[in-house]
């Protein structure tokens, strides 16, 4: 039996805090209400003193922590290689600034750290003794387009492998469980002139296999707005989705790398008002999962592409999750 806790991401509510409707307390205050746990906090997005945490931040958090009853158990690292204009980063110093992000998740408390792709396998496998010095597990995001399967993954898997380290492995995120077009996309598409048989027509054509550029040359030619390839190369690419037959397939996928696995980010983009994930099954992968033996958070991570705020749909979030696992 799985010792699965609800989390939140507080990237879940990044809307309120890039507009100053809510400041860190309010992102903190919002997850408690909505029944996390414990939150994920993105270092980059919420730490002022970034890569550093202040002693200042620290009370805070503390502080918050006696007040809500919660506080970090995961951190979200920033492995941006492109912070030069010149050039992008190379392993070294995408280590340098691991190790400068596992120091922040250390001192915060956190025992998770969510690492990117962009942070290779080289430098991942560098990373363990940095990891466990500071007694911190740091996941790779599996995060669409790649699954657990995807060669580029299973470097990683090698590495986890090859040194042995129980401080290495992965975060899976549901968003490459996705079954059906992004919603908000869809509806920004249509709102901006794009018929949906335009829309269904770019979605068969995804579910169908056909390569991007085809894809944009039928839409052309069946006179198709132009507005449609916003929703179009999401289809092809961090928002795309595979066909309901292959879904048994995914999920054993999921299960297969769950023994590498700290912590699952449980990826949404709408929830309508009964509580369902248009595009991403979410009964099905929850029913898979609770009879399995994970042992970690499931941190809701709303992505905000209506922009309307993350406060609403996250509560409804962690009420279906809390049905479906029945806790």
């Amino acid at each position: 039996m799985s010792k699965i806790k609800l989390g939140v991401s507080l990237f879940s509510y990044g809307t309120e805090y890039a507009r100053y409707q809510y400041d860190f307390e309010e992102c903190v205050k919002q997850a408690a209400l909505a029944g996390a746990s414990g939150y994920e906090i993105v270092g980059s997005q919420m730490i002022p003193s970034y890569p550093n945490v202040s002693e200042e931040f620290l009370k805070l958090v503390e502080d918050l922590r006696i007040k809500y009853g919660i506080g970090p158990e995961g951190y979200g690292a920033s492995n941006d290689k492109g912070v030069l204009y010149d050039r992008n980063l190379n392993d070294d110093e995408l280590l340098a600034g691991a190790i400068l992000d596992l120091k922040a998740a250390n001192k915060l408390g956190c025992k998770v750290m969510r690492a990117q792709y962009m942070l290779g396998s080289v430098a991942f496998e560098k990373l363990a003794p940095y990891a466990e010095l500071y007694d911190v597990k740091v996941g790779i995001e599996i995060h669409n387009p790649d699954t657990p399967s995807s060669p580029h993954i299973q470097e990683y898997l090698n590495v986890i492998k090859k040194t042995g380290s129980k401080h290495l492995g992965f975060v899976q995120d549901f968003g490459f469980l996705a079954i059906a077009p992004n919603k908000p996309k869809w509806d920004r598409a249509l709102s901006l002139g794009v018929k949906e048989e335009h829309l269904q027509m770019a979605a068969d054509m995804r579910y169908a296999g056909v390569s991007l550029q085809e894809a944009m040359a039928k839409l052309q030619e069946a006179g198709a707005h132009p507005a449609i390839n916003e929703s179009l190369q999401g289809m092809y690419g961090y928002v795309q989705f595979r066909s309901r037959e292959v879904l048994p397939e995914l999920l054993e996928e999921m299960k297969e790398i769950l023994p590498y696995t700290f912590e699952m980010h449980t990826k949404f983009h709408y929830l309508s008002e009964d509580c369902v994930e248009p595009s991403i099954p979410y009964k099905e992968i929850l029913e898979c999962l609770k009879d399995t033996d994970f042992d970690g958070y499931l941190m809701s991570e709303y992505e905000d592409e209506a922009y309307c705020g993350g406060e609403l749909f996250t509560k409804r979030h962690l009420e279906m999750e809390r049905r479906i696992l029945g806790l």
